[in-house]
């Protein structure tokens, strides 16, 4: 129910009137070129599993445990002292950085998976683990080690550990010269958007011309720094990233995504839902048309199987009083009259 919940204000917002859109900036469309993700990757151990890590027999495994051993002092005389070993597994580690640099003492979350035949690795611990760059003899940049946090418990087999990369050396990122080239997100990227991006920035960082930046295809935008602010570059290009874009020019696709995990829903373009039910255990939302007269059962909401009603306004409640009232004075009259006929009959 917790997770329902969390849709309704979401749900709320699409079915209700469509308010006039605000205006966004030039950074939520773009990413300066050379400065996108980056990927770290490492072999590590996780270790501490109740019985559902990689066999012992296994020499992918024996190796770098022997070698961990090793480190801390206590080698092993054959890798064989190791065959009965059940609670490590060997796993892939890998951290992704954000299109910002990566500085060190930064943190990021890492994902694991398993490469053996472990089961599980839930009630884990990932020991310290290097993560360098994805190609043979890279560097080291970060450190990862932390608990398992499995996603999905449907999936044990692959997990996460939350900030438990951090960085140890700064990632290396593009400098920026006289000018820099704008990559436009590839779910709004076509002409229409570029060209608009293109005379939105001009607009704010260069008002009086000549224009500084240009559509060069639907998803690339070329920017020239004038030669007076070279030398505070960043000034100008938070100017330029802080651009003001209206929304309500441009041309994107109608799309919905739905992510069921985070209980998320994005909504892009000009999207209109139509009547439907979205019911959940004996919560039921119904939209129809044309709406509804309001009434004490419409206005209140309808609970359990028998639809009772409960929580109807107080001038709803009121007047069901006076129906009441009115109904037993009508009763007593009534009984009066009778009585009355009664007597005169003897």
């Amino acid at each position: 129910m917790r997770t329902f919940c969390r849709f309704l204000p979401i749900l709320a917002l699409l079915v209700s009137a469509s308010p006039a859109p605000a205006d966004t900036t030039v950074k939520e469309f773009v990413r300066i070129k050379g400065q996108g993700e980056s990927v770290l990757q490492g072999l590590g151990l996780v270790m501490g599993l109740p019985g559902t890590g990689d066999s012992g027999k296994d020499p992918t495994l024996a190796r770098p445990l022997a070698k961990v051993l090793e480190n801390n002092f206590n080698p092993p005389g054959d890798l064989r002292e190791l065959a009965s070993t059940k609670s490590v597994a060997l796993v892939m580690v890998t951290c992704r950085t954000p299109g910002i640099a990566a500085r060190a003492d930064d943190k990021f979350d890492v994902t694991i998976s398993t490469i053996g035949s472990a089961s599980s690795l839930k009630g884990g611990t990932l020991y310290l683990t290097a993560l360098t760059e994805p190609r043979p003899g890279g560097k080291t940049y970060a450190i990862a080690q932390g608990k398992i946090e499995l996603d999905d418990p449907a999936s044990p087999t692959t997990a996460k550990v939350r900030d438990g990369a951090q960085i140890i050396r700064d990632l290396p990122m593009m400098d920026i010269g006289d000018s820099f080239e704008l990559i436009i997100s590839p779910e709004v990227a076509d002409w229409s958007t570029s060209k608009l991006l293109a005379s939105v920035i001009n607009e704010n960082a260069q008002p009086q011309g000549p224009a500084i930046a240009f559509a060069r295809d639907e998803r690339t935008i070329r920017v020239t720094i004038p030669e007076h602010e070279r030398p505070a570059k960043a000034k100008f290009i938070d100017t330029v990233m802080s651009a003001p874009v209206p929304t309500s020019m441009l041309d994107l696709p109608a799309i919905v995504l739905c992510n069921p995990r985070s209980g998320v829903i994005i909504v892009t373009g000009d999207v209109e839902i139509s009547p439907g039910i979205i019911s959940h255990k004996d919560l039921v939302i119904t939209t129809t048309i044309p709406p509804p007269t309001p009434t004490a059962c419409t206005t209140a909401v309808r609970v359990g199987k028998e639809g009772r009603c409960r929580g109807a306004p107080d001038h709803l409640k009121k007047k069901k009083k006076k129906k009441k009232k009115k109904k037993k004075k009508n009763e007593s009259n009534h009984n009066a009259t009778r009585a009355s006929n009664a007597q005169s009959q003897r």
